[in-house]
């Protein structure tokens, strides 16, 4: 691992009470050693999931205005990496772009992870003006995204994969060079799967499904995928590694009984994860 490690803005979802956003993000990037930015985008006191609550979205000036500042800080080139995930407002992509690009001339190896919030089963709970201007506008920014397989499906204007070789097919059609489709079907019954593509190989990662898992498990395998990728491993291994981990984390939680990720008892999980998982790879 790298030991002169660079900083990684965030760009998320902020909660008062649990860890998915940039709560989950931040902290599993902070563990692994890198500094965290974090820019919330919208703040919530719990995941909606949970029942109704408050959302307060900042302003559009309000927001433009701290991405401004943003471009514009003497630190700028600290930052090796942006994290993207759920956007509180269709005008605020426009401004994460501009944060990126910003980013990367101040710092042009800087990578940026674009996990495009979007939604899940079968249908957005977005905005499509919203979905449409993160296809359009963030995705040809990105070095590698993070979607379900709904997001794949929806990023690719195509449906939902049905399968695995379906799942290849379309993230070589995104033009990214690095996708990671998460909760994809698995060859093995009771299973979910992790499938990398770049632009070499497809692997695929498998391991024991578990019925209603706790929110967070994207966020958590969007920031420790980017993390793994910045500390130089391969892409193999990465995968390994962030899958591991993410199935350790969910099962601790679950077996805890706890209704959000449990990471403050998970850090061995994220740092050392011991859980082998069935990995193959998949023919292009």
């Amino acid at each position: 691992m790298r030991t002169n490690k660079p900083a990684v803005l965030v760009i998320s979802s902020h909660v008062v009470r649990g860890t998915v956003g940039n709560r989950a993000a931040a902290f599993a990037l902070e563990v692994l050693g890198f500094s965290v930015w974090c820019l919330p985008t919208v703040i919530l006191p719990w995941h909606p999931g949970h029942g109704p609550s408050t959302r307060s979205t900042p302003s559009q000036e309000g927001f433009a205005a701290i991405a401004d500042d943003i471009c514009e800080a003497k630190w700028l080139p600290e930052v090796g990496a942006v994290l993207t995930g759920y956007l509180g407002a269709e005008e605020q992509v426009a401004e994460v772009a501009k944060i990126v690009r910003a980013v990367k001339a101040a710092n042009p190896s800087a990578q940026y992870t674009l996990d495009p919030v979007m939604g899940d089963g079968d249908a957005l709970y977005i905005g499509e003006g919203q979905a449409h201007a993160i296809r359009e506008v963030l995705l040809p920014l990105a070095d590698m995204v993070t979607p379900n397989c709904f997001e794949l499906g929806w990023l690719a204007q195509d449906t939902t994969p049905a399968n695995q070789t379906e799942v290849a097919q379309l993230a070589q059609g995104l033009g990214v060079s690095k996708v990671l489709a998460t909760s994809t079907p698995a060859l093995m019954a009771g299973s979910i799967g992790n499938l990398l593509l770049d632009r070499k190989s497809a692997m695929v990662a498998e391991h024991r499904a578990m019925a209603g898992p706790p929110n967070g498990l994207g966020d958590l395998t969007a920031a420790l995928i980017t993390a793994h990728m910045l500390d130089g491993l391969s892409s193999s291994d990465a995968l390994l590694k962030t899958t591991s981990s993410v199935f350790e984390v969910m099962m601790a939680s679950a077996q805890s009984g706890a209704d959000e990720l449990v990471l403050e008892r998970s850090v061995d999980s994220l740092l050392n994860p011991r859980t082998s998982v069935s990995t193959r790879t998949l023919a292009l």
